[in-house]
């Protein structure tokens, strides 16, 4: 355990990041999930609903820092290219 106060401060900030964080990471695996199962149920409008919402949450977690760009575009990409499949099949 740190003995410098501000390193005590830092350790302290860290984790309210940490968690943060994986506030963001864990609703887009469960938005993921909602969005795989638009998709086996066929609904097109419920598949173009669950992708806005990931996009969007993927979109604030880039802004907030949680992901990184590159991480967000292919996240989006990916599921664009799943609904994609989903309503032209």
């Amino acid at each position: 355990m740190a003995n410098i106060a501000s390193q005590k401060k830092r350790i302290l900030r860290t984790e309210r990041e940490r968690l943060e964080n994986r506030r963001y990471t864990s609703s887009l695996k469960t938005q993921l999930r909602q969005l795989e199962a638009a998709v086996k149920a066929g609904d097109a409008d419920e598949i173009s609903a669950a992708q806005r919402k990931y996009t969007s949450l993927v979109g604030k977690a880039v802004k907030a820092g949680a992901l990184h760009r590159n991480t967000g575009s292919r996240k989006i990409a990916r599921a664009s290219r799943m609904a994609k499949a989903a309503t032209a099949a």
